[in-house]
């Protein structure tokens, strides 16, 4: 039943920490795209995994053409504030990709235009935010996964 958590080139250790701890609760599988904000080894990234880290699936990948020639046929969403479908909307199924941008400009443009069918947002309620923090962002749309998976 595993759900795939892809983060193209995380900037903060913090988040990447903490979605390693919920890939891990969720039973998901953490696939991480360099280059990377932070090297593997920082503290930071440590301390918000705390001891849960050596037993989280990571995938490790050079760049964004390495991550999609290896996962080519597998099925992806891709999560963006410029989707215009909510992350509701997702065909969830088991293995499927959530691909996620980086912490300061989310997925790269050539990535929205190329997969804008693909493209998804969550949704927010208030003009004054632009968007959600990344590990929260993962996780909404984790267990709104999981959840349909399950049912």
């Amino acid at each position: 039943m595993p759900l795939n958590i892809v983060l193209i080139e995380p900037e903060i250790p913090n988040n990447t920490g903490n979605i390693g701890r919920l890939a891990l609760a969720s039973g998901s599988i953490l696939h991480l795209v360099k280059p990377f904000g932070f090297t593997i080894d920082d503290t930071r990234l440590k301390r918000a995994g705390l001891d849960y880290w050596k037993h989280v699936s990571i995938v490790y990948y050079e760049n964004i053409d390495e991550f999609f020639s290896k996962n080519k046929n597998q099925k992806m969403v891709f999560l963006s504030s410029h989707g215009t479908k909510n992350h509701y909307d997702i065909p969830f199924e088991d293995n499927l990709f959530l691909v996620f941008g980086k912490e300061s400009v989310g997925l790269p443009k050539s990535i929205i235009e190329q997969h804008t069918n693909k493209l998804f947002k969550i949704p927010l309620y208030s003009e004054h935010v632009r968007s959600l923090n990344l590990a929260n962002a993962v996780a909404i749309v984790v267990y709104e996964g999981l959840k349909h998976i399950q049912q």
